[in-house]
């Protein structure tokens, strides 16, 4: 019975639209050490939700999260799309946009689906079943337990790789009650065939990491991140990493990118992760800096970006406009110096230090003078 569920379960799975799934017993990650670890370092940056002590104690214990749990289902969902042209990718008047983001949430996208897989699994054992789902949400070492549901392995730029189609996918959780299937099915899988797959002696990640935040194979330093500096980080993005952020304005794809095993992605079967045209993988900066409230909610209504608000998106766009270096930037900057939210006006009067010239120089020194903020008053009086 409990062989033919796990296979029923996975099927379905596969008919809800995700690219993979497996099953484990609901028990602590295997890497749980290296995590303890990390927070120890506090590699973890202004991320502080992830050293709480009632956050540590869920990944500790799954029990804590949904008492009576029995198993741990694992999916994935592929959403690699393409490769942008170097024309669009290496322009600097363009602002570049992580290729997840390029089209739908993914968790607007995931949530429903693993709802749906634990309605089916309810109906498939009866009453009684609880059940609790995550899209990287949850208090769980969603990657270290994928890795042992055989979803893939993880890699010295610590994302899950599977040998056969790469790292370009999602993860997401359900939590349940029920115990599902013969452990030792999971085993069975395609990965398993290809005598415990890894990079091996590539670091090929490590080497082209913009901002060096692998401090070591397999270790991530979250505050020298770009994904960290342009998403998580919500204040001041460090002056000294501000020049290694290059045209990136949300996430960073370059230790994917480079990676030998995404020669084998395959574009996703997903249409809602295209990304529209070329414009909404790598919008011009121009178009950025001048976004409103309203028009900002507008643009990214159904986009993970929408969860950095305008100030974040802005603030990253004033950092690119600056590594761009063009005086095309200079007026909508100018414009941002008087914004209502301090972090625009700091990184806006970074951005001009950065192009220079008389325009620049005296906008950014007219500003000073009604500037009451000391953090603003702190970048709009640095030069380098």
């Amino acid at each position: 019975m409990h062989t033919t569920l796990l296979a029923q379960l996975k099927e379905e799975a596969r008919r809800l639209g995700f690219s993979m799934a497996g099953v484990i017993p609901a028990v602590p990650a295997r890497r749980l050490d290296a995590y303890m670890r990390w927070v120890e370092g506090e590699m973890y940056g202004r991320m502080t939700y992830l050293a709480r002590p009632d956050r540590i104690i869920r990944r500790q214990d799954l029990g804590v999260i949904l008492p009576g749990v029995r198993s741990l289902v694992c999916v994935g969902l592929d959403y690699y799309t393409m490769r942008p042209p170097d024309a669009i990718a290496q322009d600097p008047s363009r602002g570049r946009i992580s290729n997840y983001a390029w089209g739908a949430d993914y968790h607007d996208v995931m949530t429903p689906r693993l709802e749906a897989l634990a309605a089916w699994l309810a109906a498939q054992v009866g009453g009684g079943v609880r059940h609790r789902v995550y899209v990287d949400t949850g208090a769980i070492l969603e990657r270290d337990h994928a890795e042992t549901a055989v979803l893939g392995f993880t890699g010295k730029n610590t994302m899950l790789i599977h040998p056969r189609r790469g790292s370009w996918f999602f993860l997401g959780e359900m939590l349940t009650t029920v115990e599902i299937g013969d452990w030792g099915l999971e085993r069975q899988s395609p990965i398993s065939d290809l005598q415990s797959p890894s990079c091996g002696t590539c670091h090929r990640c490590l080497d082209a990491c913009p901002t060096h935040a692998f401090p070591q194979p397999y270790v991530l330093d979250a505050r020298r991140c770009i994904s960290y500096l342009t998403i998580e980080l919500k204040g001041w993005i460090p002056q000294e990493l501000r020049p290694l952020l290059g045209n990136w304005i949300y996430g960073c794809d370059v230790c994917q990118s480079v990676c030998p095993f995404n020669r084998f992605a395959q574009p996703t079967a997903e249409s809602s992760f295209y990304a529209q045209d070329w414009d909404a993988a790598a919008p011009p900066l121009l178009e950025i800096l001048v976004l409103d409230e309203a028009s900002f909610a507008a643009r990214f209504a159904h986009s993970p970006i929408k969860r950095i608000k305008r100030r974040g998106l802005l603030r990253n766009a004033c950092v690119a406009a600056g590594n761009w270096g063009s005086e095309t930037a200079v007026p909508p900057l100018i414009t941002l110096l008087s914004d209502p939210e301090p972090l625009l006006r700091g990184h806006a009067a970074w951005a001009l230090r950065q192009i220079g010239g008389k325009v620049a120089e005296t906008a950014v020194a007219q500003a000073i003078r009604r500037e009451t903020d000391p953090d603003v008053r702190g970048e709009m009086e640095i030069r380098d």
